[in-house]
């Protein structure tokens, strides 16, 4: 008889079977941004694409939005809160510390069988999310994963700095994971990667408001609980990455890019994406964007773009589509989907 770990393990392949997203109703336009700080439509227009970002009500809280994106998501697919068994919610603004925000998104869907917890990989926690629950699925561990990227970034903006307060708004992306039959498509997860680069942390990030530097009466003042970014090396950084990861998944997909009908990159920056699509010899009709209307929303980003690219038909069956992301710490992350 073999020995146990001379056996071996066949893994589950791992489907998508639903999406949902949610964006708050108001509205925050280039227009009402000139009248804030010292900038201009154009200018914002020029360096980033954005035109408006939305942004969430003081009573609307991260775990409102997500619960939102979550509901539709599971409406999309047919099943109930009863039928998951995992959450995971990708953020950097979290409702609070401790409980994590995924126990309030349980609580708040009846999700009574659901283990929760949240990761925090900036811009690239829905893809994070994404490899994390295909790990506990294509294991046998878990059955169904309802994975949630959700931000608050209007929390945690300086609405003072002209440079990054006209990048960031808040929203939330959703998708149900299940075990599939072992058919490619169907929302087949053909691939994913994660990374990460800790020596480039200081590259973006909110350097204050945790243990390393608390908020205190004497700092306060200084506002080290907002988003500080070093653009032009960030900037460099994104395009190289996303690249690799993109390129990594397609290879190891078996595909080339000739084969992808749609990549959905991280919505930061046109020009990043735009880039990206050039490097990767992605035309510019096969590049999903929606940064015009909703400006960056971190992990809820790719997720968003995700759902609207499926509901509006952007992709359809059999079609191979990738989605890729980077984000502070450095990170960043791939995967393709055959759908």
């Amino acid at each position: 008889m073999a020995a146990h770990s001379d056996i071996p393990f066949k893994r589950l392949p791992v489907k998508i079977i639903g999406t949902g997203s949610y964006v708050p109703e108001r509205r925050l336009t280039n227009a009402d941004l000139e009248k804030m700080v010292d900038t201009s439509h154009e200018w914002i227009i020029e360096r980033t694409g954005i035109v408006e970002r939305r942004i969430a009500a003081p009573d609307e809280y991260t775990s409102h939005m997500g619960t939102k994106a979550a509901q539709r998501a599971l409406e999309s697919c047919g099943l109930k809160p009863e039928d998951i068994d995992l959450i995971i919610v990708a953020t950097i603004t979290p409702d609070t510390f401790t409980p994590s925000t995924s126990c309030y998104i349980q609580d708040a869907l009846g999700a009574k069988n659901a283990a929760a917890f949240d990761i925090s990989a900036a811009c690239s926690g829905f893809l994070f999310a994404m490899k994390t629950a295909v790990q506990y699925i294509g294991t046998g561990q878990m059955k169904t994963a309802l994975i949630i990227a959700a931000e608050k970034l209007s929390t945690v903006v300086n609405w003072e700095d002209r440079s990054t307060c006209v990048l960031f708004g808040d929203g939330a992306g959703a998708a149900v994971l299940q075990a599939s039959t072992g058919e490619e498509g169907e929302g087949s997860v053909l691939a994913t990667d994660i990374g990460s680069d800790g020596s480039l942390h200081d590259l973006l990030q909110i350097p204050g408001g945790g243990s390393r530097c608390p908020t205190t009466a004497e700092n306060a003042h200084e506002r080290l609980a907002t988003l500080a970014m070093r653009g032009n090396e960030t900037f460099r950084h994104a395009v190289t990455r996303m690249k690799a990861s993109a390129a990594s998944v397609i290879e190891r997909a078996g595909l080339t890019a000739d084969d992808i009908q749609l990549i959905i990159p991280h919505q930061a920056n046109l020009r990043i994406i735009n880039a990206v699509a050039q490097r990767l010899s992605i035309p510019e009709d096969k590049v999903f964007v929606n940064i015009e209307k909703y400006g960056n929303t971190s992990a809820a980003a790719v997720a968003i773009a995700f759902d609207e690219a499926r509901r509006s038909g952007r992709f359809g069956k059999g079609d191979n589509v990738v989605l890729v992301t980077f984000g502070a710490g450095l990170t960043w992350s791939a995967a393709v989907i055959r759908w």
